[in-house]
C-alpha cells in the first residue's frame, strides 16, 4: 500500500488527600463539562459542581493537533492532540516493502521486513514525548502527548548482528529526505540529497530502552506519527524519535548531519572564573519541567476566592521528588501528586493544590519541579535560562496570568 503525502522552602500542604479524593464530582467550564484523569485508561471520574474553570490571560487555546491544557482530560493523549512534525515532509514509499536494514560496524548485516519485526518479542513503553522547543515562545507549550508505544526492543538485534568493537555511534536514518545545501554561497558550495538522521553513542543506546515501534495505544501507529516503523527514545526530545526508521547504522565517528550539528543544537553561555564562554550541544535529553495546565475557582467567601490549581511535570526519566507551586510574590508550597494514577518511569505525573482564599483581581501563578538529585527547575532569571541564546530545550518555570471577578 502507497501512503499518501500530507501534510524558599516549601510550605507542606494542609491535607493529605489525593487529587481524586480532592476534587469530588465534577468541575465546569462555563457551558462545558470536564473530566480530569483517574486512571491510565482515561475512565475518569467527575469533578465538583462548585468548582468552575478559570481561563487564563493572554494565552492563546491549542490548535489542532495540539495538547490543549485547560482541558486536559487523560493520561494517555488522544490522538487528536498529539503534535506533529516533519522536518523533511512526509515521505512517499510502498509500505508493503518497508524494510529495516542494520549495517555498519557490525558482523552481520540484517534486513527485516514488517512481519519479521513484528513476530519478534513484543515490548511496551509508556512515555511522554515532548518537542525540545515546547515553551520557547509566549502561547506554545502544547507540543507534548503522553503515549503506550508497542514494538521490539533494539538491543537484543543489535546483538544479533555482532558489534564491531570499534563501534562507537549508532546513527538512526528515516525514510524522509530532502536537498541540503553546504558552504551556501560560497565557491565550495555542495548541494547534497540526504535522509532526516539522528545519532547517539553506542553506550547510551545500549543502556537506555530503546524501541522499535509500530503500535501506539494498543492501535497501528498512524502514518504521520512515524508508521510503519518509529524508534522510541525514552526520556529524550522528540527529534530523537526518528519517525519512518528505515536504516541503522553503526559507525566509529560522530554523525555531523544537520539536525545533530547545525540544527537542534542548544547554544548556552557558561561562567568560569569571571569568564563567559559559550558552548554548543546537541538536543538530547529532556530537562525536568512543569506546568499548571488549570486553575479552578470555588464560589467566593468574604469577599475572598478558593483557588485550585492542576498540572504535569515530567523529566528524562529521573525521578521528581516534589513539585512546588507560588501564588504572585508569597511562599513556595508543595503540591500533591495524583496518586489514583499509575507511575512510569518516562511519563508525566499529575499534581494539584489547593491555594489560600484570594481577592478578585489579577494573579500569577507557577510551578518549579525539583527531582531526587534536589535539582530545580531554572526560572527565566536563572543563568541556564537567561543565557541560552537558542530556541531549543525551553525548560523555564511557565507563569501563569489569571483574572478574578466575585
Amino acid at each position: 500500500m502507497k501512503n499518501q503525502r500530507t501534510s524558599d522552602p516549601a510550605e507542606k500542604p494542609k491535607n493529605k488527600l489525593n487529587r481524586r479524593q480532592a476534587i469530588g464530582k465534577s468541575l465546569q467550564w462555563t457551558g462545558l463539562s470536564l473530566a480530569l484523569p483517574g486512571s491510565v485508561w482515561g475512565a475518569f471520574e467527575q469533578q465538583q459542581a462548585d468548582e468552575t474553570g478559570v481561563h487564563f490571560e493572554g494565552m492563546p487555546r491549542a490548535r489542532e493537533n495540539r495538547l490543549d491544557w485547560e482541558m486536559l482530560s487523560e493520561y494517555i493523549t488522544p490522538q487528536d492532540q498529539v503534535f506533529n512534525v516533519q522536518h523533511y515532509g512526509m515521505p512517499e514509499f510502498d509500505e508493503d516493502k518497508f524494510t529495516l536494514s542494520i549495517s555498519g560496524l557490525v558482523k552481520k548485516s540484517l534486513t527485516l521486513s514488517m512481519d519479521q519485526i513484528r513476530a519478534m518479542p513484543q515490548q511496551h513503553q509508556y512515555m511522554t514525548l515532548e518537542c525540545s522547543g515546547n515553551g520557547a515562545s509566549k502561547g506554545f507549550m502544547d507540543a507534548i502527548y503522553n503515549s503506550k508505544w508497542t514494538g521490539t526492543h533494539l538491543a537484543p538485534l543489535l546483538k544479533k548482528c555482532g558489534l564491531n568493537p570499534k563501534a562507537t555511534e549508532i546513527v538512526f536514518y528515516g525514510k524522509d529526505t530532502k536537498e541540503e545545501v553546504l558552504r551556501e554561497g560560497t565557491s565550495r558550495e555542495l548541494k547534497i540529497e540526504v535522509p532526516f538522521g539522528r545519532s547517539m553513542t553506542l553506550e547510551n543506546a545500549m543502556s537506555l530502552p530503546l524501541l522499535l515501534a509500530y503500535d501506539r495505544n494498543d492501535q497501528p501507529m498512524e502514518f504521520r506519527n512515524g508508521a510503519p516503523l518509529r524508534l522510541i527514545v525514552p526520556g529524550w526530545y522528540g527529534v530523537a524519535n526518528v519517525k519512518w526508521l528505515s536504516r541503522i547504522e553503526l559507525r566509529d565517528r560522530r554523525y555531523m548531519g544537520r539536525y545533530m550539528a547545525r540544527d537542534y543544537v542548544t547554544v548556552r553561555g557558561e561562567k568560569t572564573d569571571q569568564e563567559l564562554t559559550y558552548v554548543e550541544t546537541s538536543v538530547t535529553r529532556m530537562n525536568l519541567k512543569s506546568i499548571i495546565g488549570r486553575v479552578t475557582r470555588r464560589p467566593s467567601q468574604n469577599g475572598k476566592i478558593p483557588l485550585r490549581a492542576y498540572g504535569a511535570a515530567w523529566s528524562d526519566g529521573t525521578d521528581i521528588d516534589r513539585v512546588e507551586v507560588k501564588l504572585n510574590d508569597g511562599k513556595w508550597q508543595t503540591a500533591g501528586w495524583d496518586e489514583s494514577i499509575p507511575r512510569h518511569k518516562y511519563c508525566w505525573r499529575f499534581f494539584w493544590i489547593d491555594l489560600a482564599h484570594v481577592t478578585p483581581g489579577e494573579h500569577q501563578l507557577v510551578s518549579r519541579a525539583i527531582d531526587v538529585n534536589e535539582r530545580i527547575q531554572p526560572s527565566v532569571e536563572d543563568d541556564e535560562i537567561s543565557l541560552k541564546k537558542t530556541y531549543w530545550e525551553a525548560y523555564q518555570q511557565w507563569p501563569r496570568k489569571i483574572k478574578l471577578e466575585i
